[in-house]
Parts: structure tokens; sequence; C-alpha cells
């Protein structure tokens, strides 16, 4: 018999009814009816090709056949509860794998986390820096994305879609150009750049003036080290967690997601 065929839901029942000796009391304990107990008695018989239960005067019987099987399916049974178990034990968890980029996590994850270990002292992370990595090799919990919305994943928005143009005081009159926010069409360019983390720290070191998310900068803008050369703007691009949508079922990922969204 193919495992893929296995009549487990008959199994069950067949299990209910040679504990109680009884149809009925079989049918309480699973919420059906007796009938039903009966259908799914007589289904398995003719999968089997054996008798499993004769009426006597005394009541139900159990067949030697029935017998023979009964101790292997209830020990298969418990496997499956382990089994279970042990699939749901990352729910309980509590160590987190997160994959974020290293900017976004120095400027604005790192003290949340910390705040959140602070209240749940069990916890402990693991970071990943490419918040681009697969779920499933990378065994991650949650990822950071800047992008524009979650695309094929479920996620929530940490932080407010804006982006503003940023120097410093003293700093070369030309820009910083990367991917996500490139230079203006025919400005001078005297820097290129791979990622938001390069582009923030050649902008403090006064190279260039570039345009970042507000959240890589908002600390640098407060104590003076960066000035605004321009009005901030909503865009659509932000960082969003991110996750498959069997994480979001976590209760550890939803603590997670509660403490970040309710800063």
């Amino acid at each position: 018999m193919k495992r893929t065929h296995l009549p487990l839901n008959a199994l069950r029942v067949f299990d209910a009814a040679a504990r109680h000796l009884s149809f009925t009391r079989a049918a309480d304990e699973l919420a059906v009816t007796p009938a039903a107990v009966g259908q799914q008695i007589r289904a398995l018989e003719d999968v089997l090709g054996v008798v499993l239960f004769r009426r006597t005067s005394k009541g139900l019987e159990l067949t030697d056949e029935a017998t023979a099987g009964l101790d292997p399916l209830r020990e298969a049974f418990l496997r499956f509860e382990e089994s279970v178990h042990a699939m749901q034990a990352g729910q309980t968890s509590s160590n987190y794998t997160i994959a974020v980029p290293r900017e976004f996590y120095s400027q604005w994850l790192a003290p949340r986390l910390a705040s959140f270990r602070k209240a749940n002292p069990e916890v402990r992370y693991s970071l990943i820096a490419d918040e681009d990595a697969d779920f499933t090799e990378a065994n991650l919990d949650v990822a950071i994305r800047l992008v524009e919305g979650p695309d094929d994943l479920e996620g929530v928005q940490l932080a407010h879609g804006c982006r503003v143009t940023v120097a410093t005081p003293d700093a070369a009159d030309g820009w910083i150009t990367w991917p996500a926010y490139p230079a203006p069409e025919g400005e001078d360019v005297l820097l290129q750049v791979g990622n938001a983390g390069q582009a923030l720290s050649s902008a403090l070191a006064g190279l260039g003036r570039a345009t970042m998310p507000m959240p890589l900068v908002e600390e640098a803008l407060g104590d003076g080290r960066l000035v605004k050369l321009a009005e901030e703007q909503d865009c659509r691009r932000a960082y969003w967690l991110v996750a498959p949508r069997p994480q979001w079922r976590q209760k550890k990922v939803k603590a997670l997601v509660e403490h970040l969204t309710g800063e």
C-alpha cells in the first residue's frame, strides 16, 4: 500500500472504536454519528481486505487481524503527535534569524531589538546581512528589505516611505549615486556606490550629496552631522518586514512584529 493512500481518518476511527469496543462511544469521542463510525470501519475493512470487528452476545470484539495491527497503529499515532510537536516547536522558540541590511540594522533596528530582548531575556538573534537571502536555505524567520511592497510574500511596513537629499555642511559639490536613488540626470556624479550603506558612509564622510531613505539619516540630521538640501519627499520605496505566509502564524514572529510596529 502506498503511503499517500493510507486511510488515516478511518484508522483513527478504528483506534477509537477498538478502545471503547463501541461504535456509539467512539462516535461521542470523535463528535460524529455512530453511523459515520460504522461507515468508516466498513470502508477500512474493504481497503484492508480483513474483518476488524465481530458482534457477539457480549458486544463488539476485535478479530485476530485487528488485534495484530492495533499496537503498531497506536505507536504510529504517537509518532505523528511527536512529529506535529516538533514542527510546532519553532513557534515557541526564542531564537530569531533575521536578514536585514547592515545600515538599517545599525540606524533603526538594533535599539528596537534591544528593547524587545529587555522585555524577553530568553531571546537570541542571528543576523544575516543579505536581505535577499532565500528563506529556506538560510532558515530565516523574517527579512527586512527596502522595497515598494512585499511582492509574493506577506509583509508589514516598518517605516514611512520617505527620502531626503543630504550632505555634510562642508560636503563636496557633487553627487553620490546608488541603485535605489541615483543622482539626478545631468548632475555631476563624484562617486558611484552599490548600496545604501556605502552611500550613507560616503555622505557622512563629506564625499558629496546623496538621496537617502529617511530612517537611515534621522539620527545624523538630528545631531548636525548631515543637513537637508531639500525637503523630504514621500515615496513608494520603504523598509518592509517580509516573510512567507506560514511564518506569520508563528507566535514568536507575531510578538516581534507587534513590538517593531508598536515603537
